[in-house]
């Protein structure tokens, strides 16, 4: 047999050996819509390029269905990634004993710095369970054009707000618009003022069952309400129409001020609205409190029975990395958390990647950080008080029964 031939099975089984000795890594993700599912292929892509020995499978499921199916998967078939959200939406699942620690990669990276401001939505019992890789501000935009009109500077705090909300409010226009047929909006609300007014340790306290909605400092964020909804500051009638239904009377002028998340920024300049017409700004200070904000994140997490944590550790990792944040939230037309990352270009996205980058600690959303009978009967309640303020001693009343009922 002549040398060749002989070489011929010995290089094949090393190739074999080689391929047996890659990592397989396996994410599950309900990343199912374009531009994530574009964001995630970026991230495979760019991870096997800088690790050429780990091969990145991704299993895309359907929102509601991964929702249904997670809390399965991660006990009977766990990836070695999983996408998720913060705060006390992933309580559950540490809670539970189902997903990793991470504090070592927090610790290896100096995320402590570079995600300061997520930190406290990562961590339970003082260690870090996830790496976030994307967000997007919420805050007030506002007509630029109208407040120029009626000489009202961009308001810093409460008492600014009020003296701008009474200045339209007589000028005819409604101070803000809100559309809360699909109830969530008010949530915003609802977070804000409870986050500005007590802050945000106390809101996830109270969103996570350990605060009666009967307590005082609950009914003081009702009192700042209160001096919204009685002089007739939101526009009329909003419960019949939904957030999107109400962005053409935001457009024509009859709303100034608009409390969103910047998704709302798309549908607004399709409206006709001009960066020239459409500012944002900051919920401004009610009581001396760190100003925290709400910044809904995305997450990755390593199931506690992942059968290849080396290589998942070395994927949150990557992610973590400045550039590549950047990277995937050009795509996902987002923010980095990464405070490190690039700037975007967008004037929206810019101002939210400065005020998230320093706030003290972010909110989740309402019906991210409370349970999903609690959010449901929560917003319910803020849409009913919303149309008639004089309820809210029977509002909070009534949420207080379902609290007690949710949380055992």
């Amino acid at each position: 047999m002549n040398l060749k031939k002989r070489l011929i099975p010995l290089v094949s089984a090393w190739i074999i050996a080689a391929a047996a000795q890659a990592g397989t890594l396996v994410i599950n993700t309900d990343a199912s819509d374009p531009a994530p599912k574009a964001a995630f292929a970026a991230m495979a892509k760019g991870f096997e390029a800088a690790n050429p020995d780990v091969k990145v499978t991704i299993n895309t499921f359907d929102h509601e269905g991964f929702k249904t199916s997670i809390r399965n998967f991660l006990s009977a078939e766990p990836p070695d990634v999983v996408t998720w959200y913060a705060g006390n939406r992933m309580a559950p699942f540490v809670n539970a004993g189902l997903f990793e620690d991470v504090s070592d990669v927090w610790a290896k990276e100096g995320m402590d710095k570079n995600f300061k401001s997520a930190q406290a939505s990562m961590t339970i019992s003082g260690k870090q369970w996830g790496v976030p890789y994307t967000y997007y501000q919420w805050g007030i935009y506002y007509r630029k054009d109208l407040f120029a009109k009626f000489q009202i500077a961009p308001p810093k705090t409460w008492k600014e707000l009020l003296d701008a909300c009474a200045k339209l409010k007589a000028n005819g226009i409604a101070p803000f618009a809100i559309g809360s047929k699909e109830l969530w909006p008010t949530a915003g609300w609802f977070d804000y003022l409870d986050m500005r007014v007590n802050g945000y340790e106390f809101h996830m306290d109270l969103t996570a069952g350990k605060v009666p909605y009967t307590d005082k400092r609950v009914a003081a964020v009702f009192d700042r309400w209160d001096e919204l909804t009685k002089p007739g500051y939101f526009i009329a009638n909003h419960g019949a129409v939904d957030w999107e239904e109400m962005i053409p009377a935001f457009v024509k002028g009859q709303a100034a001020m608009y409390l969103m998340g910047n998704f709302a920024v798309d549908p607004m300049k399709k409206g006709g609205l001009t960066e020239a017409q459409l500012g944002f700004l900051q919920f401004p200070k009610i009581n001396d409190v760190p100003m925290s904000e709400d910044a809904p994140m995305d997450t990755m997490h390593i199931p506690s029975k992942a059968k290849n944590k080396a290589d998942a550790r070395r994927f949150l990792a990557y992610v973590a990395k400045a550039d590549v944040q950047s990277e995937v939230n050009e795509i996902l037309g987002q923010l980095p958390v990464n405070k490190d990352s690039k700037r975007p270009n967008d004037v929206y996205l810019r101002d939210g990647f400065a005020m998230l980058s320093s706030a003290h600690a972010l909110g989740q959303f309402y019906d991210r950080d409370a349970p999903a009978e609690m959010a449901k009967s929560g917003m319910e309640g803020f849409q009913h008080y919303m149309m008639k303020p004089e309820t809210r001693v029977e509002v909070l009343a009534r949420l207080e029964d379902v609290r007690k009922r949710v949380y055992k």
